[in-house]
């Protein structure tokens, strides 16, 4: 069976921010407005003959060296398979880890939840790896919902939550991948924290699965090869 795996960070940062029309909206509360009070500086004018000469110049600040800024990791897309995309992260040594992602959309085209997936060291039990992110008003006790075609559901708790929503991190044995390979789709299904009677579903297609898993087994064996 499935086993939740201690993944590498990749999958947490290789996120994006997302408009979850999942649930209903969140109830805002609204902290009551504190003003601190208002503080002024005595003026203060300096003596007339103490004004520096007109010709006078402050020193000019050194130019800012734009090389020597660090640059934050930029996300690259290499491909695209079916409806997944293969991207990597460009970093300083040369490592640029790699997934295959695919953001999950509702009915109406609009952004629901995430997927990313990672391949893992021979020295695990799973196969493949990954990170499948639903939004944060998700009721977190149901954990999340995968069917792969008309199979039996499983359910998977979450791991953890951010800014950008809450994460499941799941491990697929080298059965269940070889499944995925053959199959058309796998329902995701999560509860909203404000409906707990209900479920809600998206789909995250397999179409291009195949392609993009083994192309993303190329890209890290040729990562490791340098």
């Amino acid at each position: 069976m499935t086993q939740t795996l201690r993944l590498t960070a990749l999958c947490a940062l290789l996120l994006a921010p997302l408009a979850f029309p999942l649930t209903a909206p969140a109830q805002e509360t609204t902290a009551p407005a504190t003003t601190a009070p208002a503080t002024t500086a005595p003026a203060t004018t300096a003596p007339a003959d103490t004004a520096a000469p007109a010709d006078a110049q402050a020193p000019a600040a050194p130019a800012a060296d734009a090389s020597a800024q660090p640059q934050a990791p930029q996300m690259v897309v290499k491909n695209t398979y079916g409806d997944w995309q293969l991207r990597c992260l460009q970093t300083a040594d040369g490592s640029d880890p790699c997934e295959i992602f695919q953001l999950l959309k509702d009915d109406k085209g609009a952004p629901v939840a995430q997927a990313s997936f990672i391949t893992l060291p021979d020295t695990e039990k799973a196969a493949l790896g990954a990170t499948i992110t639903a939004p944060l008003e998700t009721f977190l006790p149901a954990g999340l919902g995968l069917t792969l075609d008309a199979q039996k559901p499983k359910a998977y708790p979450f791991t953890f939550c951010n800014e950008i929503g809450c994460s499941a991190r799941v491990g697929f044995t080298a059965d269940e991948y070889a499944a995925m390979k053959k199959g058309n789709k796998v329902t995701v299904a999560v509860v909203p924290m404000l409906a707990p009677d209900k479920t809600v579903t998206v789909t995250m297609s397999l179409k291009g699965f195949t392609d993009a898993t083994d192309a993303l087994k190329k890209e890290m064996a040729g990562a490791k090869s340098n």
